[in-house]
């Protein structure tokens, strides 16, 4: 994040990166939703309807299926062919092996594609010892109330499994859910034709009322019971031989060689499934960590808000009484074709109740009307400084260089002041350790949607975030629109930088790290103007975050410092690592989630948390409204906020941070005036400004 890279167009490629990731990661999802029965669900067999053809019910469990030909197979007599359907389990196949084993037998084992491809090692065990594969579908499900898709996708997929994991591929099928061949009746018959004409041979099992003598097909489970039952059989002396299906019935083996291709597919297929089931377990533990901290920094917010309104409603014994402060003050004005509301701010300025100032205007290399507006202005307290384009910290240091009062105030070219605003302001530098001071930036501009949420956006977030922020002594920004500054501690940090696109933030910072206190005085309001599209929003909140990434990794070494530094360096640049950057980093992975588990998991308990969440957010709101003495009607908005504004703010970090790790550096975007800062533009009228302890600020 070196100032020095090179100016260039901001990077294109991490769309393409995030529109790889969230497609992989949305496929990812379906795909253990689909094996899991969560999308495009058939795990439960319907009642049959009809029975199965008088041709296939002859008792034996063995149908070839030919066309309109039915042909039924058994084993000879005395003859055994063990089965295990399911699996395979790494519990319970590796002590069914070993009992094969020990009695030197072979079986069949009908596997699941799905827990094949979890479980490779075991499959390559199941062929290295000589027993039979056989195809279980891939995830268990019914394939007589499958779709169409699914029923193709069951065998297929399974297939392509047993290619990846064992290297073969088989022909022999056992229907879930099936025993004997009559209950392949109703829907699970027309499934069998279906998987018959793909050239499978259908194994079912013999009922249990036959006599082994007579040669049997047996189908246990993995589990303890299947266990039990398998070692009984093989302990029976009336069984002459154990042996798989097909060298029971005297036929080739139905399982092969898969072919390269095929096998290539396979190695896909299981890290295709892994990923879905880690995407999965992962995004349930990322929603529910987000869902927590998000409930967490709600909480945090209004408990510090409270402590903050306490400490400033409450007198505390043995606390200094501050003295009053009357220096007189500068008042610098970077303006950079600011002709539609720099007259406002100069004329707010100087209708101001403190008397002694001097406002500067630098008029940074405008192409307007901006310094003929000024230069309009007929006040002696006014003094109008021009100089070609040198950006916004240059026009500042123009001005502190220029200045001629020890308090310095900056103020935004778009910003009205409130008539007693500036005199709140510099109250708290009575304090020999503030170094600076964050006055209340109201959005001036709110009649539309966009206003509006924008609104919220100040109150919620900025103002309670800078409540909490007084209160943790870690404040990371004074907001260019309206802060005070004591010049000495500006020139000691050697004026504003313009090594980040964040200047107010970057200030701020450095200030800490010189061992200054920065303090939030919320009576002290301004109007700004905010961004009036979407597209100048956008240019002007990835301005904001990467000027702010640019300023946490240049004072990342405050972490480490003691002192109001180090306080700082831990609360603040952790607070913002988490919340603004790692959190929206996963906002969009997480949303993606939240939308599956609408659409395939429960959708009442998906909703009822989102509804739960945002009900939280509301009282928050609504909280932060009072405390700001704003009305409460803008709440109505806030639902809307979180399907549009909450999305692009998250799509702003993304892009900031790609633009930070693939090293390039934005020139400045301007956002277009319109000059609708002043409040009294607004329907209601500007709320009343509150007194911290209810007495009367005017200065003597």
């Amino acid at each position: 994040m070196s100032p020095r890279h090179a100016l260039r167009r901001p990077p294109r490629g991490h769309w393409v990166l995030l529109l790889l990731i969230l497609p992989v990661v949305t496929i990812a999802l379906l795909f253990e939703g689909w094996t899991t029965h969560e999308v495009d669900s058939a795990r439960t067999k319907p009642a049959c309807d009809r029975p199965i053809p008088k041709a296939a019910d002859t008792g034996d469990p063995v149908l070839r299926l030919t066309g309109d030909r039915i042909e039924t197979a058994a084993m000879p007599p005395g003859t055994a062919a063990l089965t295990f359907d399911g699996g395979p389990d790494p519990t319970w196949t590796p002590r069914l092996l070993d009992l094969l084993r020990k009695h030197r037998v072979h079986a069949t084992f009908f596997v699941y594609g799905k827990q094949a491809a979890r479980h490779p090692g075991l499959m390559r065990r199941i062929k290295d010892e000589g027993h039979e594969i056989g195809a279980y579908t891939y995830t268990g499900g019914d394939l007589g109330a499958a779709s169409p898709l699914r029923a193709r996708m069951e065998l297929s997929l399974t297939q392509t499994a047993f290619a990846g994991t064992a290297g073969v591929t088989t022909r022999l099928l056992r229907l879930p859910h099936t025993t004997a061949a009559d209950t392949l009746c109703g829907a699970e018959w027309q499934a069998a034709k279906r998987a018959a004409d793909q050239g499978y041979l259908l194994v079912a099992a013999d009922r249990k009322s036959r006599k082994t003598s007579q040669g049997v097909i047996r189908q246990y489970s993995h589990t303890d019971l299947g266990y039990r039952e398998a070692e009984g059989l093989l302990k029976n002396p009336r069984v002459e031989r154990f042996t798989t299906v097909t060298n029971g019935l005297g036929q080739p083996s139905y399982t092969s060689r898969a072919p390269l291709v095929q096998r290539l597919e396979g190695e896909g297929l299981i890290r295709a499934q892994a990923l879905g089931h880690f995407f999965t377990r992962a995004m349930a533990w990322a929603l529910g960590v987000a869902g927590a901290l998000g409930i967490l920094r709600l909480v945090l917010l209004v408990h510090f808000a409270r402590t903050h309104v306490r400490r400033l409603s409450r007198y505390r014994p043995g606390a200094p009484r501050l003295r009053e402060v009357t220096e007189p003050v500068t008042v610098l004005v970077p303006a950079h074709n600011e002709e539609a509301g720099i007259a406002a701010t100069v004329h707010s300025l100087l209708a101001s109740l403190y008397p002694r100032l001097q406002v500067l205007v630098i008029d940074d290399g405008s192409t307007d009307g901006t310094y003929d507006a000024v230069a309009a202005i007929d006040d002696p307290r006014v003094t109008l400084v021009r100089q070609p384009n040198t950006g916004k910290p240059g026009a500042l240091n123009t001005g502190l260089a220029h200045a001629r009062h020890d308090i310095v105030v900056m103020v935004d070219g778009d910003t009205v002041f409130e008539p007693d605003a500036l005199y709140r302001l510099v109250q708290p530098l009575a304090h020999p350790a503030v170094g600076a001071v964050s006055g209340n930036t109201k959005v001036g501009n709110r009649r539309h949607l966009l206003g509006k949420w924008q609104h919220l956006e100040y109150v919620l977030g900025f103002n309670l975030d800078r409540r909490m922020f007084e209160v943790l002594e870690c404040m990371p920004t004074v907001p260019g629109a309206i802060g005070a500054f004591r010049r000495d501690a500006l020139m000691g940090v050697g004026g504003v930088s313009d090594e980040t696109l964040a200047e107010d933030t970057d200030l701020t910072m450095a200030l800490w790290r010189a061992g200054w206190r920065v303090v939030y005085e919320e009576t002290a309001v301004a109007w700004t103007e905010v961004p009036q599209s979407l597209r100048q929003l956008w240019r002007q909140r990835y301005r904001w975050c990467y000027g702010t990434l640019q300023s946490m990794w240049k004072h990342r070494h405050a972490v480490r410092e003691v002192g109001p530094a180090g306080r700082f360096g831990r609360r603040g640049l952790g607070y913002l690592a988490l919340f603004q950057v790692v959190l929206p980093l996963f906002a969009p992975v997480v949303d993606i989630f939240a939308l599956y588990g609408v659409a395939f998991r429960d959708p009442t308990q998906a909703v009822l948390v989102w509804l739960g969440f945002l009900v939280l957010q509301m009282v928050t709101a609504g909280y932060a409204l009072r405390l700001d003495r704003e009305r409460l009607r803008a709440l109505w908005s806030l639902p809307f906020q979180l399907f549009v504004y909450r999305q692009l703010l998250y799509l702003v970090v993304i892009q900031s941070v790609m633009t930070a790790l693939l090293g390039s550096r934005l020139k400045w975007h301007r956002m277009r005036r319109e000059g609708t800062a002043d409040p009294y533009q607004l329907d209601e009228g500007p709320p009343p400004a509150p007194d911290r302890r209810g007495r009367s600020l005017t200065p003597k």
